[in-house]
């Protein structure tokens, strides 16, 4: 049985496998590249399946088991609830801006910033904004701390989530995001497949002699991006991550060069999620 990946497929897809049916997932892009018709309909659709899966080429997704895919529920969740907090803080410091206020604190939401903000001169509309948007952050901060105990409890034996804590830059948090949505690593081959598939690979055009490299594809999985970049952009203590950036900052960009050492991080987690541990961490490793 081959299923196209849409909506409700997951639900398909573990029906027919505990009936004992054989499932494959093609891929949407993949499979993309094989149809070009004037006419298209379910049926040539089905039969185009059926005829790649026969001769072995039928692009395939991977179907994350239902605990991987609670463990990206809970991760998902926490991602969306962080962006709208951020989204309010940035909205509090644009009414600040409307009424010509400069917060004289660092954190505008710490214990001195909160003081401030409960006296700041704003007038009654902009007070009511401010206020609203400070309580929609206390409620958003209360969610994320009650997601806090089950995300620990769901990791707490998981080998990879504690081995990519070690890569510089890689927290509790980037880690769940890698161990949940990255979810079997043996899947990939490789680390260099692992960062085709999370979008960090340059697209490559080539015909004859004729050879286009562009920027990053940014397919795959955006959050396992989003974490690589941030990781890279927050890993100053090693020096061998510093001397790489600053050697491709100087040529390339400060941009290429964080991309790159993304790549590079993203290498330590694929063997620290496939190992449980990253031999180049290792002091041992370092010393020989």
């Amino acid at each position: 049985m081959v299923l196209e990946a849409t909506y409700g497929w997951y639900w398909a897809a573990d029906v027919l496998a505990d009936a004992g049916a054989q499932v494959h997932l093609a891929h949407p892009l993949g499979v993309k590249g094989f149809a070009y018709r004037r006419v298209k309909n379910d049926i040539r659709d089905a039969c185009d399946l059926a005829d790649l899966l026969r001769m072995g080429r039928l692009p395939e997704g991977w179907i994350a088991p239902p605990a991987v895919r609670e463990l990206r529920e809970i991760v998902r969740h926490r991602a969306k609830l962080v962006a709208w907090r951020t989204g309010m803080k940035a909205s509090v410091h644009g009414v600040l801006a409307k009424q010509g206020l400069h917060p004289p604190v660092t954190d505008l939401f710490g214990v001195a910033g909160r003081q401030w903000l409960s006296t700041a001169p704003l007038d009654a509309a902009y007070r009511l904004r401010v206020n609203a948007l400070l309580r929609l952050i206390d409620a958003i901060d209360f969610e994320l701390t009650a997601l806090a105990g089950p995300l620990r409890t769901a990791l707490a034996d998981h080998p990879g989530f504690h081995a990519v804590q070690k890569v510089p830059g890689v927290g509790p948090t980037l880690a769940a995001i890698f161990v949940a949505e990255i979810g079997d690593v043996t899947r990939f081959a490789g680390p260099a497949q692992l960062s085709s598939w999370a979008g960090l690979t340059p697209k490559h055009r080539e015909s004859d002699t004729v050879v286009h490299r562009g920027p990053i594809t940014k397919q795959g999985s955006t959050l396992v991006r989003w974490a690589a970049v941030e990781a890279a952009q927050g890993a100053r203590s090693a020096g061998w991550l510093d001397q790489t950036r600053t050697r491709i900052a100087e040529r390339r960009g400060r941009n290429i060069a964080t991309v790159a050492v993304a790549r590079k991080l993203l290498t330590l987690v694929f063997y620290g999620l496939r190992d449980g541990h990253i031999r180049a961490l290792e002091p041992t490793a370092k010393a020989a």
